[in-house]
């Protein structure tokens, strides 16, 4: 029994002692946090008041400020004395602290960001500041954890910088952002003296964008070979690349694109000093696609690069622009040799070929495809030289030739009897070309549709005689003539004999022609004419337009009367009369009022789209039937209209709001 009680007494003796341990470990620990708040307190209230802590460790401040081992009661904290000195804000403590992920270095931020993947997630984190921006630019395809796939037939974006628009930083945001949306399939970059543009900012595109199919770099002299050598590189679905003013691209970026864009298939080189035969060659032998070619103004470029390209894409090339180069009569041998799937053709300012070079081409059989040339500032135009391009291209449709000092009357009857089906013939300052040759040219060419005669200063305005039994040109529909000083009324009589279902006749500058002369040409034109242009004929006046109105009114849809000075308001009253399908008109600097405008207004059967009474004596009178034509116009030029107010022009705009106004 004593032992039983004995264990009892020993249990409830450990129970209180256990009890007792915890009420002490509660009430130290309180103590212990109460006690450390104003260690803190204080040693900072010492810092800011002597300039040093009280304690020089905290080892120290823990004997001095927590409760003894021994003591199982609470102390409440001792009341600080109050300091009556100014309490000064340490700098240090109240900075503010950077975000921990604006701290890292570049090189974790940029394993960091190699590892998102999806073009929302990309373009999001490019958004978050120009750091970021600049830094998923320069992660290559091979870098990300997770490539995003591209488009292997090219992009469908087209991004267009010009000016100051134009640098690196959009550069970088195009190729990080393109291809969540499709890709970038085009870029142009249009530079000028405020562009920014570097290589830094093609490389972010190289690396970006690998579905890029069009590269075209117009006057930046910032970019070298580096940055369009990466594009090549990294865009090899390349198709079309045009360079212009680069004076820092040189043979290199040329022979990378050979290398690694196969699928080339237009190039356009202007004013590039540092680009030659090398980097021509280099396309030649690896691009077999080629099918459209343009060379202005590079002066390395000889007859070594133009020969390598025609001939090795010879199968494939059908445009082919060489102009301001020192190639010689070889280039164009080649070109007639090899241009067997040649179609368009344009050779300006080669100085450095002569007579015999055009000969050959046009003889070289080669040339079965060629559907139009231009020759343009060009010694080496011939008679025999002209005339051998038409034997030797029974396909060609449309001739240009400009600036040419040796061209005549023979070589442009010759070229009209061999041609087989010529439709459009341009000649334009050719003074050794008279008034035989032309007509030479309406009588032998029977295929001929549309004949155009600018500043040809040769021509005189002599009375010829037409031999009976002579077959007319009616095929020819549209006749223009332009500031041909000589070309006179006994011309346009000649011209309506012989063509007499003219539709379209550009007659401009031409001073010395008068109402009788025109009158016979007019009533000749059996199909009814549709445009016509007499612009700059000071001699007209409303008796023409009256005739025209009368003879073509049902058909007329395009009449430009500018700088007419003769014509009158009873020339509109007859054209409001009669020609109701015209669409527009063109009275500038005549001597037309007011009442022309609300004749034409009162018109129920005119539905003008273009009204031109620029410089003309006009009011404010005017705007209500304006505002009248304004319900099927399109355009309204009203400049130099000093009779007509801006508040005035403002009110109009404002009502007729769908037509574009010139003021």
């Amino acid at each position: 029994m004593l032992i039983h009680l004995s264990l009892i007494f020993f249990v409830f003796l450990l129970l209180d002692l256990l009890f007792f341990s915890l009420h002490r470990g509660f009430f130290r620990l309180s103590s212990f946090l109460q006690s450390y708040s104003c260690r803190n307190s204080s040693v900072r209230e010492d810092v800011l008041y002597h300039g040093m802590p009280k304690y020089q460790t905290l080892e120290e401040s823990d004997i001095f400020l927590s409760l003894g081992q021994h003591v199982d009661v609470y102390f409440p904290t001792r009341k600080r004395s109050r300091v009556t000195a100014p309490f000064v804000f340490s700098e240090p403590i109240f900075k503010k602290q950077k975000t921990t992920i604006d701290v890292l270095p570049d090189e974790c931020l940029f394993e960091i960001l190699r590892r998102v993947s999806g073009g929302q997630e990309k373009s999001s984190c490019a958004s978050v500041s120009k750091r970021w921006l600049m830094l998923l630019s320069t992660i290559h395809r091979n870098e990300q954890k997770e490539a995003q796939e591209y488009d292997r037939s090219g992009g469908s974006i087209t991004r267009c910088l010009k000016g100051k628009k134009a640098t690196d930083v959009r550069l970088a945001a195009i190729g990080v952002g393109s291809n969540n949306r499709g890709g970038l399939g085009e870029l142009a970059i249009l530079g000028n003296n405020s562009s920014k543009v570097t290589d830094f900012g093609l490389m972010t595109i190289a690396r970006g964008c690998p579905s890029l199919t069009s590269l075209t770099l117009w006057n930046l002299s910032s970019i070298k070979d580096d940055g369009v050598t990466e594009i090549a590189n990294e865009c090899r679905l390349l198709e079309k690349v045009e360079l212009s003013h680069c004076p820092g691209i040189s043979d290199k970026s040329l022979i990378a694109i050979a290398n690694n864009c196969p699928n080339l298939t237009s190039l356009s080189i202007e004013s590039c000093a540092n680009i030659g035969n090398e980097g021509l060659q280099a396309i030649g032998k690896s691009c077999p696609r080629l099918k459209s070619i343009s060379i202005k103004n590079c002066p390395l470029v000889g007859d070594q690069g133009v020969v390598s390209l025609v001939t090795s894409a010879s199968s494939s090339l059908m445009k082919l622009r060489l102009q301001g180069l020192t190639v010689s009569d070889m280039s164009l041998a080649v070109i007639g040799h090899y241009g067997l799937a040649l179609t368009d053709l344009e050779l300006n300012g080669l100085n450095t070929v002569t007579g015999k070079g055009f000969w050959v081409m046009g003889s070289g059989q080669g040339l079965q495809k060629l559907k139009s040339i231009v020759i343009a500032n060009c010694n080496g135009v011939t008679d025999l030289g002209l005339e051998a391009l038409g034997r030797g291209c029974p396909n060609l449709k449309q001739v240009s030739v400009q600036k040419s000092a040796f061209l005549s009357d023979n070589g442009v009857v010759a070229f009209a009897k061999v041609t087989q089906s010529v439709e459009t013939v341009n000649l334009e300052e050719c003074h050794a070309v008279t008034q035989l040759g032309i007509f030479g040219l309406l009588v032998n060419c029977s295929t001929l549709k549309a004949l155009s005669l600018t500043k040809c200063l040769g021509i005189k305005d002599l009375p010829m005689v037409i031999p009976s039994g002579l077959s007319p040109c009616n095929s020819l529909t549209s006749l223009s003539v332009r500031n041909c000083s000589g070309f006179g009324n006994f011309s346009l009589g000649l011209m309506g004999q012989l063509c007499h279902n003219l539709e379209d006749i550009v007659l401009t500058g031409l001073h010395g022609i008068t109402d009788s002369g025109l009158t016979s040409l007019i009533k000749n034109c059996e199909s009814g004419l549709t445009k016509v242009n007499l612009s700059g004929c000071v001699n007209l006046t409303d008796k023409i337009v009256s005739e025209i109105s009368m003879v073509h009114g049902a058909t007329l849809e395009v009449l430009h009367l500018d700088g007419c000075r003769s014509i009158t308001d009873a020339s509109v009253v007859t054209v409001a009369r009669n020609c109701f399908s015209l669409r527009e008109l063109d009275v500038s600097k005549s001597a037309i009022t007011d009442f022309s405008v609300a004749a034409l207004a009162c018109s129920e059967q005119v539905n003008l789209q273009v009204l031109s009474i620029s410089g003309c004596q006009v009011s404010n009178k005017s705007l209500p039937f304006l505002k009248k034509l304004g319900e099927t116009l399109i355009g309204l030029n009203m400049t130099q209209c000093r009779g007509v107010t801006s508040s005035a022009v403002g009110l109009l705009g404002e009502q007729i709001w769908k037509c574009d106004i010139l003021v």
